[in-house]
């Protein structure tokens, strides 16, 4: 009894904001443990920032809505933008969206957190989920018929991403204040914030993880990372993934499982934490003895949001991970650098020698400079689906639309080798042979894999993949690799000294994307670890030689995809890729074997 009457006064005195006290503020260390022991309470503190004070300045509600979305076709959405007092536009706002809405409790959070300069001016915006109705708004007898939360919030794919980005965001922006304020939003990531409940909690989440441009740091409450619609595979993805930079508070209760059919709600987030820590995220939580309860997350939000905020405005960086494939290969602090060459179909990345990167666009290839220049190559009259460079810098490249292989010498002597073939993939080995993967004209036909001597005789080695896209070796030469688009496979195959290939498997397993549900796999390359690297809708996912992704590395794009890949630089220490539009290059630890090189032994790993 004593102990809990002790744990009560403890809670009055830390939870007195810092500015009323006129002490200084609470360090990061005695924040999280003021919020822990907040939510260990019978029940949620009263939480004097949620007070009405009409000392403070207060803000006001603006309604927006959303209602033909091309995200979500039908849906009707009517959302809150919350302006506090103290907003300028001519200063952008930094932003809190909460999913599920924004309230009153919310505002006058925000109002003593404002006044007391604890976190910056902030606009919110709380976006409750859609519903689509029978009929038209002026139809007094309809109903909702589809109602969108879950499938909004739990989904982990972008259209929620999306849809914030593109339709809530721009629609909140053309609102304006009584007195004619125009609402600007900071475009800085640092200075947003998402936050939510339940399905709210995993949302806010995964608009952080999809969109790190757009979002830097997130509260999620009593969130669902549960198997309802994937939610389970974030401990995994962060895991494996390149640190983002991500700022993180999580809070649940030890019974937590609303539905328990779905599993412990409570162990998912658990799981999450242990994920976040093991990859260096700035991550905080906060652990009760309650249910599927928003009460105390509700309660604990002003010191959540104190922490949240505590040294704006420095940037939130990236961690490290403990991840042994990540620290292997990339070299911590030195990140993807975007050149200055931007293109609209961007394919086909290859490497000659001497470490020059080329790469074809439309009808055209071109070489990309270390300066970031792309200089033009040579432009067929046919559009380009893939190259290779060989050996001796002959550069090869696919032309689907005249079914043709084509090359070019160093000398500008251009050839076709072989005809018939509406390739996809290519890869060309150290003694000119070259093998073209060949996808069906359409999703029901089969694949085709080629190979074309150096006499340009070709002959048919395997048919029967789904959207047959990248093709490559291992270092050693002793095993071919085939992608498949569609699925979550790259297959291997085992090479005979006769050349032949036996023994085809699927046998590399790839993370795929939601929507939509492949891998989108593409080329492929070796380093000297024997790692495969592969371009997916994820980025780039790094295989070991048994087949198993152990790390991942998105692009700094929007959604991380990445297309075409390759080793260069002079010391083939460099990689390059590109999402179809931008080309970014990373220095790494490792050098990568380039697809034309003589065969490599490399050290095996063994079973593993």
């Amino acid at each position: 009894m004593i102990r809990f009457l002790w744990l009560l006064i403890f809670t009055f005195a830390a939870s007195t904001p810092s500015w009323a006290q006129g002490a200084a503020p609470l360090s990061a260390d005695t924040l999280v443990q003021k919020i822990q022991t907040d939510v260990l309470l019978p029940k949620p503190p009263t939480v004097p920032e949620g007070v009405a004070d009409h000392s403070i300045p207060h803000g006001e509600s603006l309604s927006g809505s959303v209602s033909s979305s091309a995200v979500y076709p039908g849906a009707e959405n009517n959302f809150t933008v919350y302006v506090p007092a103290q907003y300028d536009p001519a200063k952008p706002a930094s932003l809190l969206l909460r999913l599920d809405g924004i309230g009153d409790y919310e505002c006058r959070v925000l109002d003593h957190l404002i006044a007391s300069k604890e976190i910056p001016v902030m606009i919110a915006i709380g976006i409750p989920s859609s519903a689509v109705y029978s009929s038209p708004k002026s139809d007094p007898k309809r109903k909702a018929v589809r109602f969108d939360r879950s499938y909004e919030f739990d989904s982990t794919n972008d259209h929620f991403p999306d849809y914030i980005v593109n339709e809530v965001l721009p629609a909140a922006q053309k609102l304006k204040t009584k007195d004619g304020r125009a609402i600007v939003i900071s475009p800085n990531a640092g200075d947003h914030m998402a936050m939510g409940a339940s399905s709210g909690g995993i949302g806010a989440f995964t608009l952080a993880w999809r969109r790190p441009d757009v979002f830097g740091r997130v509260y999620s409450c009593i969130g669902t990372f549960i198997s309802m619609r994937g939610g389970h595979e974030y401990p995994y993805l962060i895991r494996k993934t390149d640190p983002k930079p991500l700022r993180i508070f999580l809070e649940d209760g030890e019974t937590d499982a609303w539905n328990p059919l779905l599993g412990s709600w409570y162990e998912a987030n658990l799981l999450m934490n242990s994920a976040l820590v093991f990859s260096g995220y700035d991550v905080a939580h906060a652990w009760g003895k309650h249910g599927h309860n928003g009460s105390y997350g509700s309660a604990i939000l002003p010191d959540v949001m104190r922490w949240m905020w505590r040294d704006y405005p420095a940037p939130i960086k990236a961690g490290i991970s403990q991840n042994n494939m990540l620290s292997a290969i990339t070299i911590p602090g030195d990140d993807w650098q975007a050149l200055d060459a931007t293109f609209q179909s961007a394919r086909g990345l290859a490497a000659n020698a001497k470490g020059d990167v080329f790469l074809c666009d439309g009808s055209s290839s071109y070489q990309i400079g270390d300066d970031g220049k792309a200089t033009s190559f040579a432009t067929e009259k046919s559009r380009i689906a893939a190259q290779a460079l060989g050996s001796d810098g002959t550069i090869y490249w696919l032309e689907p639309d005249a079914k043709q292989v084509v090359a070019r010498a160093p000398d500008g002597t251009r050839r076709v080798v072989a005809e018939g073939i509406a390739g996809h993939g290519l890869t060309v080995t150290h003694d000119g042979a070259i093998y073209v993967s060949e996808p069906g004209e359409h999703s029901d036909m089969p694949s085709q894999l080629w190979k074309i001597k150096a006499d340009g005789t070709k002959s048919l080695i395997d048919q029967g993949l789904s959207s047959a896209s990248g093709v490559a070796f291992s270092p050693d030469g002793q095993l071919f690799y085939a992608a498949e688009a569609s699925t979550k496979w790259v297959y291997t195959f085992i090479v005979q000294p006769d050349g032949t290939f036996v023994d085809k498997q699927p046998f590399f397993w790839l993370h795929m994307t939601d929507i939509p549900n492949n891998s989108g796999a593409e080329d492929m390359c070796c380093d000297n670890q024997g790692s495969l690297y592969i371009a997916t809708r994820m980025g780039i996912q790094v295989a070991d030689q048994n087949g198993r992704v152990r790390a991942i590395l998105p692009l700094p794009t929007p959604t991380g995809a990445a297309r075409s890949l390759c080793f260069g630089g002079p010391k083939f220490d460099v990689l390059y890729a590109t999402d179809g539009v931008h080309v970014f290059k990373r220095q790494m630890k490792v050098v990568g074997i380039p697809l034309w090189s003589p065969p490599v032994t490399v050290h095996s790993i063994g079973a593993g």
